[in-house]
Order: structure tokens, then C-alpha cells, then sequence
């Protein structure tokens, strides 16, 4: 169900998630933007940190997302925080829905970019919540492999 395609430019990425979920599946989804939504984000503007997707009616929705207004823009411009479609097939927001159903599992976006047609997309993933216990592990994890690699990097001098 999950697929890694080519990647262009990267808008804005949750690191965030990295650190509070255990990522277990990616997708990716398009998304319904205003034409000076899309303007905004050629700027690099837009802020995931807060953000989440939802399942509701058969349709996954993103909460949360802020595009800041475009600067050359008019009166029309949309509300920078609204909530914003997520385009996905039927048979993956079923399979999202009900691995949601499950105590503990979430969809999380992790990044806003640009694939090579130039379409705004996004990668969510289905995460599992992390303990506190689980954060101080990865922490260490990652400590002791930065260590590690600059023991190599030592050594290779």
C-alpha cells in the first residue's frame, strides 16, 4: 500500500513526529489547496508542527496545517488554518480508518512537498504514540551511534 516515489522539493517536514510517534506505514496523499495557497508554499511557507489527519465520512482531512496567507494576494485569500482534504484512494482511507480503530494508532503528516509534475503533496504516516521510556531509548540509540561514528571517522584518519 505504501510506495516511496521520487521526491522533489521539500516544503516544510514534521520532526516532530520522529520523535513522538513510531512511524509504521507512509502514503502519499495529495491535498486540496486555492490556487494562492499554492503560491504561498513556492514561498516555503507552511507549518506542520501541529498538524494531524483524520478520518471522517469516508473522507481523511487535515487539521492544523498552517499556510500563511499569500503576500500578493487579495481579499479572496482562504483561512490559513482551515481544514484541508486529503485526496487518497477509497481502499486507503478504509485501511486507514480502521487502523485507527486500534488503541494508540494515528495518522501523522511528515512532510509538505513538490513531486516532479510540481504537485503539492503529502507523506502521512500510520504512527504508534511513544512513551516517555521509548523517547529516552531512541535518545540513547541515536547518542551511542553518533559515538560510534565519529570512533570510525577517528579511526580512519
Amino acid at each position: 500500500m505504501s510506495g516511496k516515489k521520487e521526491q522533489g522539493k521539500v516544503i516544510a517536514k514534521n520532526r516532530r513526529a520522529f520523535h513522538d510517534y513510531d512511524i509504521l506505514e507512509t502514503f502519499e496523499a495529495g491535498i486540496e489547496l486555492t490556487g494562492t495557497e499554492v503560491r504561498s508554499l513556492r514561498d516555503n511557507n507552511a507549518q506542520l508542527t501541529d498538524a494531524f489527519a483524520l478520518i471522517r465520512g469516508g473522507e481523511a482531512w487535515l487539521n492544523n496545517l498552517h499556510i500563511p496567507p499569500f503576500l500578493n494576494g487579495n481579499l479572496a485569500n482562504p483561512d490559513p488554518d482551515r481544514k484541508r482534504k486529503l485526496l487518497l484512494h477509497k481502499k486507503q482511507i478504509r485501511y486507514l480508518a480502521e487502523k485507527t480503530q486500534e488503541k494508540g494508532l494515528a495518522v501523522v503528516p511528515l512532510k509538505i512537498y513538490f513531486n516532479d509534475r510540481n504537485l503539492v503533496k503529502v507523506e502521512i504516516a500510520l504512527a504508534r504514540g511513544k512513551k516517555l521510556y521509548d523517547k529516552r531509548t531512541s535518545l540513547k540509540e541515536r547518542d551511542v551511534k553518533r559515538e560510534i561514528d565519529r570512533a570510525l571517522k577517528a579511526r580512519s584518519r
